[in-house]
C-alpha cells in the first residue's frame, strides 16, 4: 500500500492557491510521523484542552476557529469557563488569536450574540478575536480547531481538530446524561440533550499544517463582512476590524509517531471576490472521500450528524453497487435537532431520500442506527467520523451533506497509520492494504461503546448478552461487527416494545426508523424540498458551482 492510493496528491486537491501543498519538498500533500489521538466526547476534549492551555507561558501562541463560542461554557467545573481560561492566558502573555463565525440570523438562535460577547472578553484581556462573515450567502464558517504552539518547547505543540465547538451542549461524557449548560433542542432530547462527538489531538508536523490553515484565513485581506449595515455600525462604534499581525510561523514540530495525516478542507466558490487561498473554492474533503471510497471493499463505518443529500451519498452507493461484499454501518441522530411543522418534515424527506438511495444500492448490507442512553433518551450524534476498511479514517467538522462538501468552510483530517494492526490482518480484496492500527482502533473503540462493552468510564466490562466474538478482537471481522450491531439493536428494540420487562439488554443501539409524517406535513414539505431547497435547507438559487 502507498499513501498515494488513498490520499489526495497535490494536483488532486483542486486548489493550487493554497500554501498547504507547498510546505514540503516535492509538494507532498500530507505529513508523516504524527501522533493522532481520538478524544471521544466533549468532556475528554475539554479536560485535556484546559490542562494544555493552563500550561502555556508568555510568548506562546494560541489560535482557534469556531462556529459558535459560549464564553461561560465550563471546561471542567466552576472557574474553568472557556472565556475565563482564554482571557487568563492572554493576560499572562500568551498570544491569543481567534476567528468566530458571525451568524446571519440571531433571531433563529444562531450564534452572533454569543460570539460577539466571546470576542469582546478576549479583546479586553489583550487577545484578538474577529467575527468572520467572509462566507457565501446562506453559508457559515464551520471549522473547529485549536492550535497551541510553544517556542522553545516544541514537544508541547498540539492541534485539536474535529466536531466539537467551544459552546453549550458539548460537555458530555460516556454516560450521555448531557451537558448541564444546555441549549434547547427537539423535545425528544429533554432538557439536557445527550451528545456524542469526537475531536482529534494531533502532534507532530501536522500541527504546522493546521496552523497554516488558520493563517490563510486570518491573513485574508477581504473585509470581515459585506453587510452595509454591519460595516456602518463598526464605523460608528469605531470597532477595529483589521487583523493584527501574527508572529512568523515556527518550524514544524519534529516527527513523533506513525500516523500520516492529510488536512482536507471545504471552501465555497465565494461570489464577487474569492478567497486568496482558494479563489475558486476547495472541495478536498469531498474529493478525499471520493478517492477513498473507490478502494472500499469490506466495511464503511460512519458516524454523522446528517447523512443527507442523495447527490452526496451517491458515491457511497456506487461503492456498494460495485462490490457486493461491502457493508455499510451508519450511526446518526434518531431525531433531527429541531422540531417544526415545516423544517422537521423537510429534514426527514432529505434523509429518507438519501437512505433510500443507499439501500437501493446495498440492500440489507446497509444498516443505520440511532443511540439512546440508559434512560432511553435519544443521544444526539454530532460526530463526523468515517472509517473505510480499517485503513483510512477521517475526523473533522464536515458532515456527509451538500453544505459540508460545497458551501460552508470545513476542516477535516484523513489519517493512515504506517503500523499494520497485529490482530488478524485482513486483505480480502487483494489490495495489499491490510488493517491499520489507528483506523481499526478508532472503529473498535466507538463500536465497543455503542455495544455496551465499555463501562461509563470507558473501561471494558462483561455486559450481559456479550459474546466472545464481540470483544475488540472479535469485532475486527466486518461481518461479525455488522451482526453484533444488528443483534444488539434488535434486542434493545424488543425490550422497549415489550414495555421494558426484564433486565435491560446491553448496548445503546436502536435501529433507525424515520418518524411517520402526517399527510398534511408531507404535502407541505415535499414541494418546498423539491422546488425551493436542497436537503440541507439552502435555497436552490444559492447552489452554484457545487462540483466535487
Amino acid at each position: 500500500m502507498t499513501h498515494a492510493e488513498w490520499l489526495l496528491l497535490s494536483g488532486e486537491r483542486g486548489n493550487s492557491a493554497t500554501r498547504l501543498d507547498e510546505r514540503r519538498a516535492g509538494g507532498v500533500a500530507w505529513s508523516e510521523g504524527n501522533e493522532a489521538r481520538p478524544l471521544v466526547h466533549g468532556a475528554a476534549y475539554f479536560a485535556e484542552l484546559l490542562t494544555a492551555v493552563r500550561a502555556m507561558r508568555a510568548g506562546d501562541l494560541l489560535l482557534f476557529t469556531d462556529w459558535r463560542g459560549d464564553p461561560d461554557e465550563r471546561l471542567d467545573g466552576h472557574g474553568t469557563e472557556i472565556g475565563t481560561v482564554l482571557c487568563d492566558a492572554a493576560e499572562r502573555g500568551v498570544i491569543v488569536k481567534g476567528l468566530l463565525w458571525r451568524s446571519h440570523l440571531d433571531n433563529f438562535h444562531f450564534s452572533q450574540e454569543q460570539n460577539l460577547h466571546f470576542g469582546e472578553e478576549i479583546e479586553e484581556a489583550g487577545g484578538e478575536c474577529l467575527l468572520d462573515m467572509r462566507v457565501r450567502p446562506g453559508g457559515s464558517h464551520h471549522q473547529k480547531m485549536v492550535v497551541l504552539r510553544h517556542p522553545g518547547r516544541e514537544q508541547l505543540d498540539v492541534a485539536y481538530v474535529g466536531g466539537i465547538d467551544l459552546c453549550h451542549n458539548r460537555n458530555d461524557d460516556a454516560t450521555h446524561r448531557g451537558d448541564r449548560q444546555s441549549l434547547s433542542m427537539a423535545s425528544a432530547y429533554g432538557p439536557h440533550p445527550p451528545w456524542h462527538d469526537v475531536q482529534l489531538a494531533l502532534r507532530g508536523p501536522v500541527v504546522g499544517d493546521v496552523e497554516a490553515v488558520f493563517r490563510e484565513r486570518w491573513e485574508d485581506p477581504s473585509p470581515l463582512t459585506r453587510s452595509p449595515l454591519t460595516r456602518l455600525r463598526q464605523l460608528v462604534h469605531r470597532e477595529d476590524t483589521d487583523a493584527g499581525r501574527l508572529p512568523p510561523q515556527e518550524a514544524d514540530p519534529a516527527p513523533c509517531g506513525t500516523h500520516t495525516v492529510q488536512v482536507l478542507r471545504t471552501y465555497p466558490n465565494r461570489l464577487l471576490r474569492g478567497y486568496p487561498f482558494a479563489p475558486d473554492g476547495e472541495r478536498s474533503i469531498a474529493r478525499g472521500y471520493l478517492k477513498a471510497l473507490r478502494r472500499a471493499r469490506t466495511l464503511i463505518y460512519v458516524e454523522d450528524q446528517y447523512l443527507w443529500s442523495p447527490r452526496v451519498v451517491a458515491c457511497f452507493a456506487r461503492a456498494l453497487t460495485a462490490h457486493p461484499r461491502l457493508l455499510l454501518i451508519a450511526v446518526i441522530p434518531s431525531v433531527p435537532e429541531q422540531d417544526g411543522r415545516i423544517t422537521l418534515p423537510m429534514n426527514l424527506i432529505g434523509r429518507i431520500k438519501a437512505l433510500d438511495e443507499l439501500r437501493r444500492a446495498g440492500g440489507d448490507r446497509v444498516a443505520v442506527y440511532g443511540l439512546v442512553n440508559r434512560a432511553g433518551t435519544p443521544v444526539y450524534v454530532h460526530a463526523k467520523v468515517c472509517v473505510i476498511d480499517d485503513v483510512w479514517a477521517s475526523v473533522g467538522s464536515d458532515n456527509i451533506n451538500l453544505r459540508s462538501w460545497t458551501h460552508d468552510s470545513e476542516l477535516s483530517c484523513a489519517v493512515i497509520d504506517r503500523s499494520p494492526d497485529p490482530r488478524r490482518p485482513r486483505d480480502p480484496a487483494g489490495l495489499g492494504d491490510g488493517a491499520r492500527a489507528f483506523a481499526r482502533n478508532l472503529r473498535l473503540g466507538l463500536m465497543s461503546e455503542h455495544l455496551g462493552a465499555l463501562d461509563d468510564a470507558g473501561g471494558r466490562r462483561g455486559a450481559a448478552g456479550d459474546t466472545e466474538e464481540w470483544t475488540p478482537d472479535g469485532l475486527c471481522d466486518p461481518v461479525t461487527a455488522f451482526g453484533a450491531f444488528e443483534e444488539t439493536a434488535a434486542a434493545l428494540d424488543a425490550w422497549y416494545e415489550s414495555g421494558r420487562h426484564g433486565p435491560r439488554p446491553s448496548g445503546r443501539l436502536r435501529r433507525y426508523v424515520p418518524p411517520e409524517l402526517p399527510r398534511t406535513e408531507r404535502v407541505l414539505a415535499t414541494p418546498l424540498h423539491h422546488l425551493l431547497v436542497d436537503p440541507d435547507g439552502r435555497p436552490m438559487g444559492l447552489r452554484r458551482r457545487h462540483r466535487f
